[in-house]
């Protein structure tokens, strides 16, 4: 083959299944719905199964459950027999995909499926096949055409069942009110995990916020900024709202402006009026940005009244390993 020839290949492959997919959106009906009302109802777990390439799309939407806050386990039909159908409990749920709707390791295990009574969900080509007809939700998986030059491989369709998979993962979610906090939750070693930090599990509250009110003197500011160690205050108002900052930069320039009479100055003669905040409720990424932005090192957390709630430090985020 030549190298056009190739890429030629490699774009058929690419359109075919993508019209696969196409083609399943415009099919997706009530049974959908039912399927992720089945799911959500579930009283225990998500218990998927396939063989051969179906089982390995199996595996991923088994992942990808289980990652969005739905337990889930992938069990191998031909180990089933063997032992493993003591992992399925009577208040599970079971996903079975088979694009034939006939695979002989599946059909085995239906009628003990049916037997403890747990719910089944069929994904298949073949709405009429022994699987549908066991299956208390159909999900129709069919498409046109294989992507291969003969029937026999499994591309489209196997796209096309990861596809509803899924589908059927993401809409859960969204019934669940599963929210990007509590899908940091379920990754706390990974890349996803550091982008998804708020603010407010970083920041510094209580205790540990300098805090000064306009009328203290710059001697004493300057023992608040030394005691917290995080190179700046609060200045806060007799409504003990936010008014302004004062960070060590703003002690060297001070200095330098005034020589030690600064010293005798107040939190409110020095401050930075109006300074840069953030909501605890947002990502620390936004946090980060917000420093960049501004060439600053820390940001005030403030809430809707005005009132300081804490302070997030570029050291804090460099902590989390984001940049």
């Amino acid at each position: 083959m030549t190298k056009k020839n190739i890429i030629q290949t490699g774009k058929e492959v690419l359109e075919i299944e993508a019209k696969a997919v196409k083609n399943l959106s415009q099919r997706l009906d009530e049974k959908f719905a039912h399927a992720v009302d089945l799911l959500f109802r579930t009283k225990a777990r998500v218990i998927v199964t396939g063989m051969g390439k179906s089982g390995l799309v199996g595996r991923k939407i088994t992942s990808t459950l289980a990652s969005c806050g739905t337990p889930a386990l992938f069990i191998h039909p031909a180990e089933a027999g063997h032992g493993d159908l003591g992992m399925i409990h009577k208040d599970d749920i079971l996903i079975a995909i088979s694009y034939s709707g006939e695979t002989k390791e599946i059909i085995q295990l239906l009628d003990f499926i049916k037997r403890i009574g747990i719910k089944l969900i069929g994904i298949t080509g073949n709405t009429r096949s022994t699987l549908a007809k066991y299956s208390d939700v159909v999900l129709d998986a069919r498409v046109e055409k294989e992507a291969g030059p003969n029937p026999y491989i499994p591309t489209a369709s196997s796209t096309a069942s990861l596809a509803i998979g899924d589908a059927l993962a993401i809409a859960l979610m969204k019934k669940k009110g599963f929210t990007e906090e509590d899908f940091a939750q379920y990754h706390p070693k990974g890349e996803i995990a550091r982008k998804l930090i708020k603010v407010k599990s970083l920041m510094h509250k209580g205790n540990d916020i300098p805090v000064v009110i306009q009328t203290t003197f710059m001697s004493d500011v300057i023992d608040m900024i030394s005691e917290k160690k995080l190179g700046m205050t609060c200045v806060i108002n007799e409504k003990k709202k936010l008014t302004g900052v004062i960070t060590d930069g703003d002690l060297r320039r001070m200095l330098k402006k005034h020589g030690r009479e600064f010293l005798k100055k107040t939190a409110l003669e020095c401050m930075t009026p109006s300074p840069v905040t953030i909501s605890k409720e947002e990502l620390a990424t936004k946090a980060l940005h917000l420093m960049e932005e501004n060439r600053i090192t820390s940001l005030v957390i403030q809430d809707a009244e005005g009132m300081v709630e804490g302070v997030i430090h570029l050291h804090d985020l460099w902590r989390t390993e984001m940049f």
